[in-house]
C-alpha cells in the first residue's frame, strides 16, 4: 500500500490538501475524485525508514519523551472541551509544540484525519515507532466511546505522573553516581602518576620496602601494562551483556535478577507494582475491556518477567475468570496489590482502586530508593577512606626509612 499527497478542488471550488492511501496512483486518483473532481497536483510519499541519506536521519531515541506526550494531551483536551474538531485541534497542537518530531508527526495524522481516518489509526499508521501502546490504543478506546476529551485528559495524569517519578529518582540518584565518577578519575591518576613517580623515587634509594607499598607499586604497574586489554575486556562485556539481554531469554534472565537482587529488588517489585496498577486504571476509566486492558499492559511494563506473568492472565480472562484471581499465580506481584484489585473487582471501583494503589506503589518505590541510597552513601565514604587511608600508608611508611638511606 502506497502513500500519496494531492491537492484538488472540491465541487464548489474550495482547495483541499491531503493524503491518500491506495495500491497505485491511478487507484488514488479515482478514489479522491469521488469528492474532488478536479485534481491539482497527486506526488508519492517516500516512506520514512526507506532511506533518505544522511542529511534525512533524525539524531537521538525515535521515542517521544513522557512531558512532551503529557503536554500534548493536555494540549488536546482543553481544545476538545471547547467544542474544536479533532483534525483542527491537532494541527493547532503541531503549530505550537517545539518538538520537530512531534510536530511532523501531528501535521501528518491532522491531513489523514481531514480525509476521514480515525485519530487512532493515523496516530498508529506515522507514530507507531514514536507514540507507546498505551496512548494509541486509549485514543482508540475513546474514540470507540466516545470519550475522547477523557482520554487525552487521562493520558495528561498517566504521563506526568511518569515523567514525575523517573525525574525524581534521577535526582536522588545523581550525587551518588556523581561521587563515584569524581572517586574513579582520582584513583586513575593517583595510579597512572602519583604512584610510578614514588616508586621510581623508593628503586633510587634502595632498601627493603614495607609490604603495603610494595602491593600498592604492583597494582600501579599492573594497570600500566594492562589497561588496554582491560579496556577491551570492559567494552566487550558491555556489548555481549547488550546484546545477550536484548534476545528474548536474555530479557527474562535480566527481568529476573532485577527483581531478585539484595536491595534494587525490592525497588524494582514496587516499580513494576505501580506501573501495572496505572497503566490498568488508564486503560479501564477510557473504555478498554479487562482482558484489552491487561494485554496492552502486558506488552508495556518494563520488566520483561513481568510482561511474561501478565499476558498469562489474559486466556484466563477471556474464560471468565477474575483479575483478581489470575493474578493469584503472578509471583513477584506484591500480595497488597492482589487483595487490591480483588476488592476493587467485587466493588466494582477497579479503575478508581487501581489509581490508588499506584500512587501508593509509586510512594514506596520513591522512600525504598531514598533509603537505599542514604545507605549507599555512606558506603561509598567507608570505601573511598579505605582506599586513601591505604594509599596514605604506602605512601608514608617508606618514607620513615628514607632518612637512613640517604
Amino acid at each position: 500500500m502506497a502513500t500519496f499527497k494531492y491537492k484538488a478542488q472540491t465541487p464548489d471550488g474550495m482547495e483541499m490538501k491531503g493524503v491518500m492511501q491506495a495500491p497505485d496512483e491511478y487507484t488514488a486518483v479515482q478514489r479522491i475524485r469521488q469528492k474532488c473532481p478536479v485534481i491539482q497536483e497527486i506526488t508519492p510519499v517516500k516512506e520514512s525508514g526507506s532511506g533518505g541519506g544522511l542529511l534525512s536521519m533524525e539524531l537521538g531515541s525515535k521515542e517521544i519523551d513522557g512531558k512532551s506526550l503529557s503536554v500534548m494531551c493536555s494540549q488536546f483536551a482543553i481544545m476538545l472541551r471547547s467544542g474544536q474538531m479533532i483534525g483542527r485541534v491537532m494541527q493547532m497542537v503541531a503549530d505550537q509544540t517545539a518538538d520537530k518530531k512531534l510536530k511532523k508527526l501531528l501535521e501528518q495524522c491532522a491531513e489523514d484525519v481531514e480525509e476521514g481516518s480515525s485519530v487512532a489509526s493515523a496516530m498508529e499508521r506515522h507514530g507507531a515507532k514514536m507514540l507507546p501502546l498505551t496512548f494509541i490504543e486509549t485514543v482508540r478506546a475513546g474514540e470507540m466511546s466516545g470519550t475522547l476529551e477523557t482520554s487525552f485528559t487521562k493520558l495528561e495524569g498517566y504521563y506526568e505522573k511518569a515523567y514525575k517519578n523517573k525525574q525524581k529518582i534521577k535526582s536522588v540518584m545523581s550525587y551518588p553516581i556523581f561521587v563515584m565518577i569524581v572517586a574513579v578519575i582520582v584513583v586513575i591518576v593517583i595510579m597512572a602518576k602519583v604512584v610510578p613517580a614514588l616508586s621510581s623515587t623508593f628503586a633510587d634509594l634502595g632498601g627493603e620496602l614495607p609490604m603495603i607499598t610494595k602491593v600498592l607499586i604492583g597494582i600501579s604497574t599492573f594497570f600500566q601494562h594492562w589497561y588496554i586489554v582491560m579496556i577491551i575486556v570492559i567494552v566487550a562485556l558491555v556489548i555481549g551483556s547488550k546484546l545477550y539481554f536484548g534476545t528474548e531469554k536474555g530479557k527474562l534472565v535480566k527481568g529476573k535478577l532485577l527483581l531478585k537482587l539484595p536491595v534494587l529488588g525490592k525497588i524494582n517489585i514496587f516499580s513494576g507494582a505501580a506501573q501495572f496498577a496505572d497503566t490498568m486504571s488508564t486503560m479501564l476509566s477510557s473504555g478498554l475491556t479487562v482482558n484489552h486492558a491487561v494485554e496492552v499492559t502486558g506488552k508495556v511494563l518494563d520488566n520483561a518477567l513481568l510482561q511474561q506473568e501478565v499476558s498469562t492472565m489474559i486466556p484466563k480472562i477471556e474464560e471468565g475468570r477474575s483479575l483478581g484471581d489470575c493474578m493469584k499465580a503472578c509471583r513477584f506481584f506484591p500480595d497488597n496489590l492482589k487483595e487490591m484489585v480483588a476488592v476493587g473487582e467485587e466493588s466494582g471501583s477497579l479503575d478508581e482502586t487501581l489509581t490508588t494503589i499506584a500512587d501508593y506503589y509509586y510512594n514506596e518505590q520513591d522512600h525504598a530508593t531514598q533509603q537505599a541510597v542514604s545507605k549507599l552513601e555512606p558506603t561509598i565514604m567507608v570505601f573511598l577512606a579505605g582506599f586513601a587511608g591505604f594509599i596514605v600508608l604506602a605512601i608514608y611508611l617508606p618514607m620513615f626509612s628514607m632518612y637512613n638511606l640517604m
